[in-house]
């Protein structure tokens, strides 16, 4: 069984941000909010702040970080 937890529907699998940005969800979402069905908009969360630090820093986020 694979632990890196994909969506369902996708086969992207998740990095450390992603994961990250689930356990945020899930502790301040109030129950709310299910990580699983935003999959889609936190990719595009994530996507976003990468390109900003690597922009902002020059330097590549390795693809284990964010992918």
């Amino acid at each position: 069984m694979n632990t890196q937890g994909t969506a369902a529907g996708s086969n992207q699998q998740e990095d450390y941000l992603d994961k990250g940005l689930d356990a945020v969800e899930k502790k301040y979402g109030g129950g709310k909010i299910d990580p699983a069905k935003q999959r889609s908009t936190n990719e595009k969360i994530t996507d976003k702040a990468r390109g900003l630090v690597e922009k902002a820093t020059g330097k590549d986020i390795p693809d284990k970080i964010s992918n």
